[in-house]
């Protein structure tokens, strides 16, 4: 049997990922687009091929804007609501999520979330549960939070692509940022998010807060140390004082979330292969589907 290694999927970044960076005329049968369907297989495969995990979660937002995040910080993600608490996600992306999902399912990808959560959330109790190593796969920095080398925690961000994707230890976070992967979060609520509705502290960018995170360890540290700082530095923290607390239960990855049972297994074959045989035909999955089958063949069933 051979080493346990654990990846885990930010699914919806990764289909969000597919869906815009491959061709619609990539169609079912129906005529439909299914680009963020295949892209997604071939994302898989290309994960699996590579770093020949044991098990694996595509791990998926029950929740994508949680109430209890809301509440804390009424601009998260505000400007991607559409109405109401639905996401602004492009019909033919919206069309082709049951078809992912149930292409993962006749695989025998085990999908999972929780009630009220994001994805984020449960990738972070997956993690934080393992007792082997973890590579964590997303296009989301605020995972970097996670990674933790003693642990063997990593992350395989493709932010710059799926082809380019950067493996991302302390090491790296040392290299790039000055911090490790324990100072992220309050590093990235000093900074904001624009994308995440989370404005960071005026007046205190990347560099600084980076600086910040090294000398004092973490806001707490910088807070108890404010009459060192700068006239600038004590300036913008005031000011953004009622935002600091709030921000930094936001951007933390709940590592407690209470999760199904399921078996995590990487299986060698698909669950249902007459089901993803009629998906493969009716979606007109072609070649990606030959992949994540290849995938599975090779990497999948190593565990008794």
């Amino acid at each position: 049997m051979d080493a346990p290694r654990t990846l885990l999927f930010d699914t919806a970044s990764l289909y969000f990922r597919a869906f815009f960076g491959l061709p619609d005329s990539l169609r079912a049968k129906s005529g439909d687009p299914v680009n963020a369907v295949r892209g997604l297989l071939d994302f898989l495969a290309r994960f699996i091929t590579d770093y020949s995990p044991t098990h694996v979660a595509c791990c998926w937002d029950d929740a994508w804007r949680p109430a209890w995040r809301v509440d804390l910080v009424p601009s998260y993600k505000a400007h991607r609501v559409a109405y109401g608490d639905v996401e602004e996600v492009p019909a033919a992306l919206t069309a082709q999520v049951p078809w992912i999902r149930a292409t993962l399912d006749a695989l025998g990808l085990p999908i999972v979330g929780a009630a009220d959560h994001e994805a984020d959330d449960v990738i972070a109790t997956l993690a934080t549960r393992s007792t082997w190593p973890v590579d964590v796969v997303t296009g989301d920095r605020d995972l970097f939070q996670l990674v933790d080398d003693d642990r063997a925690v990593r992350v395989l961000y493709v932010g710059r692509g799926v082809a380019k994707h950067e493996q991302i230890t302390d090491a790296w976070l040392q290299a790039k940022y000055t911090i490790t992967g324990a100072g992220y979060v309050d590093f990235a609520v000093m900074r904001g998010d624009p994308s995440d509705g989370l404005p960071g502290v005026k007046g205190i960018g990347e560099k600084t807060a980076a600086q910040l995170i090294g000398k004092y360890g973490d806001l707490d540290g910088i807070v108890a140390n404010a009459a060192n700082l700068s006239s600038g530095v004590q300036r913008s923290l005031a000011a953004a004082v009622d935002y600091l607390g709030p921000a930094r239960e936001v951007v933390t990855a709940a590592r407690g979330v209470p999760l199904p049972e399921v078996d995590l297994a990487l299986p060698a074959a698909p669950k249902d292969p007459e089901l993803f045989a009629a998906l493969t035909e009716e979606l007109n999955l072609g070649g990606s589907a030959d992949r994540i089958l290849a995938a599975l063949a090779a990497a999948g069933g190593r565990v008794s």
